[in-house]
């Protein structure tokens, strides 16, 4: 997964390597640029400390994100407000995300992971410790206040999975390490539906429940506390020698280069890319929709089941979490994007029609079953999205193009959100999730329009066809890669 510069590292000395680089493992030959020079690659076991330090504080920011929604009647109580300003406080984190995840995006292409992430944890501890002096009937607005900083850390977590793939990773691993970076996130959300509920009770008692989500928000606090200190002390910008060959041409690639600006430009006018951005941004807004209105949804057929509620949201992204990590291994394996990623869609709008359909038939433990079910496609498609678009955005950053992605998901996780809550507060549950069910085909049939065109693999495939190619040259390499990208696992339309 390689991406563009210096844009990764700090400072100009991209192309630099320690004097004893090159003793700690044999070179393998990686063109760099057009002078067919050799350079190192190696794989350290640290970039698996690192993608779970990553996944931890993704958890730890995703978790707070969902933790007022699956509790919506319990916070209206408190804080007396209406059902519509406690959804505010879930669409708050997609709402910021629009305006600032392009000067975020240009930070992480700057400055690199390790900034991005001292940033992304400083601010979600803050965010944490306002919530705790939040706990207060009359301070609705103190609690807002640190959603609304929490929020602006999650720009500068969600783009980062595809780029420390990217970074620390093997081409052979990209689709997995992508899919554990996006797994800390979905487990986030599941201890988000899981923990509130059990640890916030529905009394009437307002001094008792003040103390219960004083709790809540304390444990959140001290877990971002923790997780901040590990990511000052251990969190490392890239490994001193490069881990594929697409990343070690572009650390060759000069700073001046890469225009952050007219990388814009150029994915916006690439046709394959702005389909899939608008087809994941209907996949993952149904997805935030559904999540920030499960309680609602639950409680209207099944009342008092407040802590069943969150059960169910725990078994939609537990089952995600199994789809996200089986398709990243699929993708590793055979690299079939296309047909991977159009297949999950499918059976995602099947799994959106089930749970529709039988939500209502008073037997909680079929709600679970068809709610895993959905989750599994409509949750593991989210690593699909990220994997897809580096390849059709290759050789450009892929934090600009994750960010793009978010952007549109944020979009339509706000517009569906609303949307769905005025449906089901005037004509019910079904009518709701049918108007999802709507935009999920039309998210099928784009990316089924979607042409494929993996130009990261075909950058993998020309610079390994070098290490085989007797004469070395670059023609006979470009007429490799080209012969085996058309093999049987890329006959993508």
């Amino acid at each position: 997964m390689g991406d563009r510069s210096a844009q990764d590292i700090n400072g100009p000395h991209v192309g630099s390597k320690s004097p004893d680089a090159t003793d700690q493992i044999e070179p393998s030959s990686i063109p760099n640029g057009d002078s067919g020079s050799a350079l190192t690659t190696r794989l350290y076991k640290k970039r698996w400390l690192i993608v779970f330090l990553f996944s931890s504080y993704s958890l730890s920011n995703a978790y707070q994100w969902i933790q007022y929604g699956i509790i919506s009647n319990i916070i209206m109580k408190f804080y007396n407000v209406d059902g519509f300003a406690v959804d505010w406080l879930s669409m708050i984190y997609m709402l910021i995300y629009i305006p600032f995840i392009f000067p975020v995006t240009w930070l992480l292409d700057k400055k690199g992971l390790r900034t991005t992430a001292l940033v992304a944890n400083a601010l979600n501890c803050a965010g944490t410790w306002i919530k705790v002096a939040s706990a207060r009937p009359h301070l609705f607005w103190v609690t807002m206040l640190g959603q609304c900083v929490t929020s602006i850390a999650q720009v500068f977590i969600l783009g980062m999975p595809a780029r420390l793939a990217s970074v620390w990773f093997g081409r052979d691993e990209v689709s997995t390490a992508c899919s554990i970076g996006v797994f800390g996130n979905q487990m986030g959300i599941a201890i988000g539906f899981l923990v509130p509920p059990i640890l916030v009770p529905n009394v009437d008692d307002v001094n008792e429940l003040a103390h219960h989500i004083r709790i809540m928000f304390y444990i959140s606090a001290g877990v971002a506390t923790f997780i901040f200190v590990l990511v000052v002390i251990v969190f490392q910008e890239r490994p001193e020698i490069p881990p594929s060959q697409a990343q070690a041409q572009a650390r060759n690639m000069q700073p001046d280069e890469y225009s952050y600006t007219a990388s814009i430009l150029r994915l916006l006018r690439n046709k394959p890319f702005m389909l899939l951005a608008v087809s994941y941004g209907l996949n993952v807004g149904c997805f935030y929709a559904i999540s920030t209105l499960l309680n609602r949804m639950i409680i209207e057929h099944y009342p008092g089941e407040e802590v069943n509620a969150g059960r169910i949201g725990l078994t939609i992204v537990i089952a995600g979490m199994a789809g996200s990590l089986i398709c990243g291994i699929w993708l590793d394996k055979t690299k079939t994007y296309k047909q991977t990623t159009l297949a999950v869609y499918i059976l995602s709008l099947v799994g959106m029609l089930v749970y529709s359909f039988t939500l209502n038939v008073g037997h909680l433990w079929v709600v679970f079953i068809t709610a895993g079910v959905l989750g599994f496609f409509m949750t593991g498609y989210l690593p699909l999205g990220f994997e897809f678009a580096v390849e059709l955005t290759y050789p450009e950053s892929e934090g600009t193009s994750s960010g793009l992605l978010n952007c549109s998901a944020q979009i339509f996780g706000i517009i569906f959100t609303i949307g769905q809550g005025k449906i089901i507060d005037m004509w019910g549950t079904l009518a709701g999730n049918i108007f999802l069910c709507i935009f999920l085909l039309i998210g099928t049939v784009m990316t089924g329009f979607i042409k494929s065109d993996l130009r990261r693999q075909k950058a993998n495939l020309q610079t390994a066809a070098l290490e085989e190619s007797p004469t070395g040259s670059m023609s006979s390499v470009q007429d490799y890669g080209a012969t085996a990208c058309s093999g049987p696992w890329q006959q993508q339309s």
